[in-house]
């Protein structure tokens, strides 16, 4: 299990987030405040405050230097 700070500040970031998180098999929650959202759900995320950067929990120990590469544009 991994976390990092992601900023999805627009609504284009957004859904180009949600479809990168759903190309992987394995969980990813995004974790605001007392919210805990699974990232693969654009309405979940929309709940959040995005002005502030989000931290996300990635629910795998394989694959990660590939997801976090798939993840560049989002890190903050």
């Amino acid at each position: 299990m991994k976390t990092v700070q992601i900023s999805l500040n627009s609504i284009d970031k957004v859904k180009a987030f949600v479809n990168t998180v759903a190309q992987f098999d394995f969980d990813f929650d995004l974790i605001s405040g007392r919210y805990v959202i699974d990232a693969k759900s654009i309405m979940g995320i929309f709940s959040l405050d995005l002005s502030k950067p989000i931290d996300l929990t990635i629910h795998t120990e394989k694959d990660l230097d590939d997801i976090m590469e798939a993840l560049k544009p989002y890190l903050v």
